[in-house]
């Protein structure tokens, strides 16, 4: 199974990019997106099943997935509206393990939602591990891990992204039993999936690596690569991809 995942900050605006020539060269088997910004599928995406869970606010936030196969279940959001009316997750059941589609707020400026966050983070763990299957959690975290995952640690502590209970958070997630695929294959740093409009960021390569596919342990032996797509262009963020037998 080949899948891909994309912050496009704003679905249309993606489209009118190059985002079907994308998804026609590579045939995926999933393609997640996040923040397509939209109540409604803007085109047909032939011979694949849209499942699409928009923010109750117009223009703002929503995932979509697109999967080839169809999914024995599917289930939009966690259950819980304070989280759920922002369109956030897209849960695709099959047979052996989960594809979950999710895209975590954003801890905004000044923090102001930063308790927001965390308590979407916790609740999100809980529902993962309410799941009888493993599970394949792709999209945009809006967190770097990691020092190694941000080109300018130092200046960004605190802020949005980079604050120690976001991090903490993330490692105490992938401690629960989870992998981050991305670094089974690449240990260095210096690879982004999310750069700023400003200062001509992406060309200097001055970015945050935000955006993951993350598995349970159980799955680990299965995934044959993941990588970040940086030199697709069409949003400030990149696709990241996985690919498991």
């Amino acid at each position: 199974m080949k899948l891909l995942s994309w912050n496009v900050n704003s679905l249309r605006t993606a489209i009118n990019k190059g985002l079907l020539n994308l998804i026609k060269t590579q045939e995926y088997d999933v393609l997640m997106f996040q923040e397509v910004k939209t109540n409604q599928v803007p085109l047909d995406f032939s011979s694949y099943k849209v499942f699409l869970n928009p923010a109750k606010k117009k223009g703002y936030s929503g995932v979509m997935t697109l999967t080839k196969t169809e999914p024995l279940s599917v289930k939009f959001g966690m259950g819980i509206h304070e989280f759920d009316d922002e369109g956030r997750m897209i849960t695709c059941e099959f047979s052996d393990f989960n594809v979950i589609n999710v895209y975590f707020p954003n801890a905004g400026e000044g923090l102001k939602r930063l308790d927001f966050k965390l308590s979407f983070n916790k609740a999100f763990e809980q529902y993962v591990n309410s799941l009888p299957k493993p599970s394949i959690i792709c999209g945009d975290f809006n967190v770097a891990h990691e020092e190694i995952d941000i080109a300018r640690p130092k200046d960004n502590v605190n802020h949005a992204g980079f604050t120690p209970q976001e991090r903490e958070w993330f490692h105490h997630f992938l401690g629960m039993g989870f992998v981050d695929t991305y670094r089974m294959f690449v240990k260095e740093g210096g690879h982004y999936s999310w750069w700023s409009y400003r200062f001509h960021a992406r060309e200097k390569n001055i970015g945050w690596r935000i955006d993951y596919c993350v598995i349970s342990e159980k799955l680990k032996d299965r995934v044959t690569s993941a990588d970040i797509l940086e030199s697709v262009m069409g949003s400030d963020h990149a696709p990241v991809t996985l690919d498991i037998t």
